[in-house]
């Protein structure tokens, strides 16, 4: 039976999945590099968690596994931001989304090979409907070629990572709190994400105040809100079950995108956002049952 955490857990994961929805959006807006604008992400977000922490006065714990944990869960996030920005450059943008988006399913695999926790039948037929509603959502724009095996490669890398992020947090969530995961998460990932924009030559910092509010923004709107309500839901809900739940971001991405932009939606990618849905329902009954 659902309980009460389960479904706030759920609802904070579809909140957190909106707010990440905009992430594409601000990312295209900045002046610097994406993998900067990525640092720029985790970086402006951590005061913001530095605040909660000390004001919630959050237990801070002393063994070295749980801070290693906090750690890894950020360079996890950091590398998905890193290796996906590459990917882009080497593959076609609908490639990198449908091949970012198997995290699920590498979350899915995770949990059975690290943990035992094997999905049952109706959670696997959920994770195939939603994946094929993603597969539609990119529409006639996928393309398999041989010039696009190394970014089609660091896209489906780019899944890896944040399946492997999902359960960190996950796994961290059931003892510590949400904002000193995020916190010293964040401060891991940000280092990493700084050294990678300077190996790859980007530039690192806005020149005008819009510059700074879109990175600003990007960090309180994708990281404060958006995993922060995630990291707190995973508390709640089983990972493999969040993990479905976050291919909700590509639909709200497209919806926005459709209504900022002009970026119409045909009938196949219209299809594929109900799918998605669709799939998603069905991987929340399979958790209830």
């Amino acid at each position: 039976m659902e309980t009460t955490s389960s479904r706030l857990g759920f609802a904070a994961l579809i909140f957190g999945a909106c707010c990440i929805g905009f992430a594409p959006i601000l990312v295209r807006l900045s002046e610097v590099g994406p993998v900067a604008t990525g640092f720029h992400r985790l970086l402006w977000s951590l005061p913001v968690f530095a605040l909660v922490v000390a004001w919630s006065r959050a237990r801070v714990p002393v063994d070295r596994t749980a801070w290693a944990g906090m750690a890894a869960s950020g360079l996890f996030f950091a590398a998905d931001l890193t290796v996906w920005h590459l990917g882009i450059w080497l593959t076609t943008i609908a490639n990198a989304t449908l091949f970012s988006n198997t995290a699920p399913v590498f979350v899915a695999i995770g949990a059975w090979l690290v943990w035992g926790q094997a999905p049952n039948r109706r959670f696997l037929a959920a994770l195939v409907v939603a994946m094929a509603g993603a597969a539609l959502l990119v529409g006639s724009s996928f393309r398999l070629s041989l010039d696009r095996v190394a970014g089609d490669g660091l896209s489906l890398l780019s899944g890896a990572f944040y399946g492997a992020y999902i359960l960190s947090v996950g796994r961290l969530r059931a003892r510590l709190s949400m904002p000193l995961v995020m916190l010293a998460g964040g401060a891991a990932g940000s280092v990493l994400a700084f050294a990678a924009a300077l190996a790859l030559g980007e530039s690192v910092w806005p020149e005008t105040a819009r510059g700074w509010a879109v990175v600003v923004g990007l960090a309180l709107l994708g990281q404060v809100a958006g995993q922060g309500l995630i990291a707190w839901g995973l508390a709640h809900v089983p990972s493999t079950l969040g993990a479905v739940v976050l291919l909700v971001q590509p639909v709200v991405a497209a919806a926005i995108a459709w209504t900022l932009f002009g970026e119409r939606l045909g009938a196949m990618e219209l299809t594929g956002g109900m799918v998605v849905l669709f799939g998603i329902h069905l991987a929340r009954r399979s958790q209830r049952a």
